[in-house]
């Protein structure tokens, strides 16, 4: 690829920081956005990428911070259409080690064509497959899906969760799905479910003055007791339209993750990547062909 020429299908390129956006047109006119993300290198000379790829055009989840949410569901992509993502990505010279399916939509809300897509991904020629030890997969807490997913083993797949808060009150302000799978429903989805090393990513948005006060951290670490999980904090990342969230005081992030490790509960706050280009979590969008559909 030279000069201004984009692969096929591929209508934008945005960098920051070695952060790479792209938006790739569907068949039906209907767009989807992915971000590659360098990753730490293990060794000299040998890059790592992780591709964050979309399951659908829009999401009908609705959780209020977020500007996938937004758009409403406009369709779930096909299998072809998920791994035209990574083909697209490769097109621009990334490389990606790792598949990361937290992009726009809930991917265990479109759980049989997100499912084939990993098989697909895995029976790739040498060189192009992914292997499942290099996927994670994010749901905001669909049980169904989460239990469907159990009944696969796929053992070696990450599992993340969006939590987002320490207790319904507060999740089921920010998050619809939990009026319908409240967080006992979902603590009892995941202990039943076979986690890779007994293992599961916790994702936290940091809302101030909402969900970043000390005693949520107690809270959440009160809730997550039974489980191994690491906590990955995420200062909030600005979505236009979404008014009355502010990302916490950096002294209100550190308190927080301080009285998690106090907890004894292993907590990272994530760097943020891409903010500028509107490729940070939360905040990828696309176009839809169709009418969005009513949210959850």
């Amino acid at each position: 690829m030279t000069g201004t020429t984009l692969p096929p299908g591929v209508t934008r390129v945005l960098r920051e920081g070695g952060i790479v956006k792209f938006g790739l047109r569907l068949a039906d006119g209907a767009e989807v956005e992915s971000v590659v993300v360098p990753m730490r290198e293990r060794a000299p000379g040998r890059q790592r990428a992780s591709l964050c790829v979309s399951t659908q055009v829009g999401c009908r989840m609705g959780c209020a911070f977020c500007a996938t949410a937004r758009m409403g569901l406009g369709r779930n992509l096909e299998p072809e259409e998920i791994l035209a993502q990574v083909s697209a990505a490769r097109s621009l010279g990334a490389k990606p080690t790792n598949i990361t399916f937290m992009g726009m939509g809930e991917p265990l809300d479109n759980f049989d064509r997100w499912a084939a897509s990993v098989r697909l991904l895995i029976d790739l020629p040498a060189g192009l497959a992914v292997a499942m030890n290099r996927m994670t997969v994010s749901t905001c807490g669909l049980v169904p899906g989460l239990d469907r997913l159990a009944e696969l083993n796929w053992r070696r797949v990450t599992l993340a969760v969006s939590l987002n808060a320490p207790n319904d009150a507060i999740r089921s302000r920010l998050m619809p799905v939990n009026r319908k799978h409240p967080m006992a429903e979902l603590k009892e989805a995941l202990l039943r479910h076979p986690l890779r090393r007994g293992v599961f990513m916790a994702e936290y948005v940091l809302l101030a003055g909402i969900n970043d006060r000390p005693e949520h951290a107690d809270e959440l670490a009160e809730y997550l007791a039974p489980f191994r999980a690491a906590v990955n904090l995420i200062p909030y990342n600005g979505v236009k339209g979404a008014e009355g969230f502010e990302p916490p005081a950096r002294a209100a992030v550190e308190l927080f993750q301080g009285r998690l490790r106090q907890a004894g509960r292993h907590a990272v706050v994530r760097e943020t990547k891409g903010r500028g280009i509107e490729a940070a979590c939360g905040q990828l969008t696309g176009s839809t062909a169709r009418p969005p559909s009513s949210m959850v």
